[in-house]
């Protein structure tokens, strides 16, 4: 229960739904025991069990007190009141209060539920709020190392379990003990000894039941992380649907997903027989403790009949067996409700699992807002690694305000890790990156990223309007804004060619666009955020010669005047760099600018010039 007492967390302040849930339930139980114990009334008036000594003592109105025998002996009296009259009479009075109790019960049952209800959406929405949140503030490497499919899962399945399965129960176990109290109070009035007799053979049919839930969680666990790899394996699948049937991959994706789909079922399997044995095992042992309660009370019955004091009349009987029924209902939801919490329980350790995961990148105290960008970048000696493997080691350069640094090397050497350093994506492992003379670390991360804008091969799209896209994060943008942006970025002609101009939406990932005019949307995307630091990363590389000349005429324009870091293989996009750095296995082996790097005999930069025909 550790887990949900962590979870309830997000329901705070109690007060809003505790107190009124008990109140309403506490009423409800009142009332729903008070329309059974109507019950033996009704029977002996019936049946006429009462004697003429008994009328007579229920002839007056009992003098007033506040116990459960003075309004016993009121109810008594307006019966017989009503008796004498015309029979009829009372027969009517009876079965109006019994519909009345039924009413109330259900009336104020409803109440409660309402009010439970508040707590739950109120739960599932701040669960949901935390797990997003949590997600947007994890360092880049958490994303590396989970599967999308099992963050999904988790947000989605995971927290719809503990709506569905969890707060039920939850709701359950705080409601249906109050109920099983009210109860068991109006059996102990009916017959004390009856109801020990109850009490000492009801724990051992709890204990098989307990037996029998005692693995569900371990299932439950294997279930949501097999749903975890299903969306994996279908995300994937979606994402690279053209690749998948460009290499005849359909029959290997299939039997992918129906091996994976097949786990699941095992696991659902087990899962199932295990819940669904609980309440049936609940079933049979309220069946044997109802034929024990039958076999025992009627003993008690023929010993009345034989004037025993301690025996039972029928009425009070049948209505302790109506009762008791009654029992058994709650007792069998918390059978289920404990179950299913067995299961909701491995939902809830891994939503925990997110909501605990350290941020390893984050503020420091006592960050400061950076100030407008004016003087220098410096990498100083900086060193990183992801997990123990090294990647950068002792790289250092300066890049001036409104100058052009290029990266050049094989895939693999830290180029992008460079660019993922300097907005914090990541922090370095040895050494420190300075802007303007301060560590990056001492700025807050908004601050510092709000003067950087990012062009990259991979271009992220989201499925909205073009206007949205390009204005990414800022409602209030104006459309002149919008406008310029993408005209410096050369997009506007083909933004106006489409169907409602910059109001289209361009699909998911801007599908519905070409890569040349996704890649200008990015540049227009940049444009508008008028940042003072650029970074692109291979923003050309994927185009063929066309879109290239007119992307590369749009990164022109967004670089002039800017502090820029570029990332390149065609080394014609990168002839003008103010500096050109050549990383091999993380390190900086060459420097200068391209006429300098030319003029080396047997250099890396001239060998891949010569190789791309570039002069």
């Amino acid at each position: 229960m550790k887990t949900y007492r962590r979870l309830m967390q997000f329901a705070k302040p109690y007060r809003y739904f505790v107190v009124p849930f008990f109140t309403f339930t506490l009423i409800a139980a009142f009332f729903s025991v008070f329309q059974f114990t109507l019950l033996i009334p009704l029977l002996n008036f019936l049946f006429d069990h009462q004697s003429v000594e008994t009328m007579k003592q229920y002839a007056a109105a009992p003098s007033f007190s506040f116990s459960a025998s003075y309004f016993k002996n009121l109810f008594y009296f307006y019966v017989y009141h009503l008796k004498t009259l015309n029979p009829v009479y009372a027969l009517y009075f009876m079965a109006a209060l019994i519909v009345l109790a039924v009413v109330l019960t259900n009336f104020f049952r409803y109440l409660a539920q309402r009010s439970m209800i508040n707590s739950r959406t109120l739960l599932v929405k701040r669960i949901r709020e935390a797990i997003f949140e949590k997600m947007n503030h994890l360092h880049m490497g958490y994303f590396t190392r989970e599967h999308k499919g099992d963050l999904i899962s988790r947000m989605n399945s995971d927290v719809f379990e503990i709506e569905a399965v969890a707060g039920n129960s939850l709701e359950v176990l705080f409601k249906e003990p109050y109920m099983m109290i009210a109860y068991f109070i109006a059996l102990f009035t009916i017959s004390v000894k009856l109801t020990l007799f109850t009490l000492l053979i009801i724990p051992i049919s709890a204990f098989g039941i307990a037996m029998v839930t005692k693995k569900l969680k371990k299932e439950a666990s294997e279930m949501q992380s097999s749903i975890g790899r299903l969306l994996t394996i279908i995300d994937e699948t979606l994402t690279g649907m053209r690749i998948i049937r460009s290499f005849n991959a359909t029959g290997f994706v299939l039997k992918r997903f129906s091996r994976e789909n097949d786990i699941y079922r095992k696991a659902s399997l087990q899962g199932f027989k295990r819940r669904e044995l609980a309440p049936a095992f609940s079933e049979v042992s309220g069946v044997i403790v109802v034929a024990c309660i039958l076999i025992y009370g009627g003993a008690m019955i023929l010993q009345n009949r034989t004037g025993n004091a301690s025996g039972l009349q029928a009425s009070e009987f049948i209505a302790f067996i109506a009762i008791f029924s009654q029992v058994i209902r709650p007792a069998k939801a918390m059978v289920v409700a404990l179950a299913n919490i067995q299961r909701g329980e491995a939902s809830g350790k891994r939503i925990l699992e997110v909501l605990d995961t350290p941020i390893e990148v984050a503020d420091r105290p006592g960050a400061v807002e950076m100030k407008p960008f004016h003087d220098r970048i410096e990498f100083d000696n900086v060193g990183f690694g992801y997990s123990d493997k090294p990647v950068l080691q002792h790289i250092s350069f300066t890049l001036g305000k409104g100058k052009t640094l290029a990266l050049v090397g094989p895939s693999g050497v830290g180029k992008s890790t460079i660019a993922d350093l300097l907005p914090r994506f990541y922090d370095v492992k040895t050494g420190s990156i300075r802007i303007d003379g301060k560590d990056i670390r001492d700025y807050t991360m908004e601050s510092l990223r709000g003067q950087m804008s990012f062009v990259t091969q991979d271009v992220i799209l989201f499925n909205d309007s073009i206007f949205n896209n390009i204005a990414l994060g800022r409602p209030d943008a104006k459309e002149e804004d919008v406008i310029r942006a993408a005209k410096i970025a050369n997009a506007h002609d083909f933004i106006m060619d489409t169907e409602q101009g910059y109001q289209t939406n361009i699909g998911d990932r801007g599908i519905r666009l070409s890569g040349g005019q996704r890649q200008r949307l990015s540049i227009a995307r940049a444009v508008f955020k008028n940042p003072s630091i650029l970074i692109l990363d291979e923003a050309t590389s994927a185009l063929d010669t066309e879109s290239e000349k007119l992307v590369q005429d749009a990164l022109n324009n967004l670089m002039e005047g800017r502090t820029t870091l570029v990332i390149a293989h065609r080394l014609s996009t990168i002839k003008e760099a103010d500096e050109i750095l050549i990383l091999q296995d993380g390190r900086v082996v060459e420097r200068g600018n391209h006429f300098e790097l030319i003029e080396i005999e047997e250099s890396i930069y001239k060998r891949l010039t010569l190789m791309q025909k570039i002069a």
